[in-house]
């Protein structure tokens, strides 16, 4: 049989490996740098913000975050300003810059929001009104199940 001489050989090789004096150098295990939050870096003097957290996020979901000038049949006539978020699982915390120049603009600003997974829409915010243009915190914010 002319496969025999070629396994035993290979089951040579392989002892012969195994059987090797040194073990594999082991290097230390390097600590895992922690990340921090990055402070949030002062907002410019003619810019305002929205601040708050969101709830129900799944970890690895992509946030969407627009705040939209709308008008009175509730379709988007501007966007005044967007942020893109990753989900942690956790409730995940916000800051949506915007100028209050534009804002006031507009007769009806709401503050709209998504959660993709996949590629797929998984939750959407409720629609938030927006009453002043001027640098507010939200709270918290629960996203619900998308349609």
């Amino acid at each position: 049989m002319p496969l025999q001489p070629l396994i035993l050989s290979s089951l040579i090789a392989l002892l012969t490996a195994c059987a090797s004096d040194k073990p594999a150098p082991v290097e230390p295990a390097q600590p895992v740098p922690v990340q921090l939050p990055a402070k949030a870096a002062p907002l410019p003097a003619y810019q305002r913000e929205l601040s708050g957290s969101l709830l129900n996020v799944p970890h690895e979901a992509e946030v969407e975050l627009a705040l939209l000038a709308v008008d009175s049949r509730g379709n988007p006539e501007a966007l005044l300003g967007n942020i893109q978020l990753r989900g942690t699982g956790g409730a995940l915390g916000f800051r949506l810059p915007f100028n209050p120049e534009t804002f006031n603009k507009h007769s009806r600003i709401e503050l709209h929001g998504r959660a993709n997974q996949a590629g797929r829409l998984i939750l959407r915010l409720p629609q938030q009104r927006i009453a002043r243009g001027e640098t507010q915190t939200l709270g918290e914010l629960r996203l619900v199940p998308a349609p």
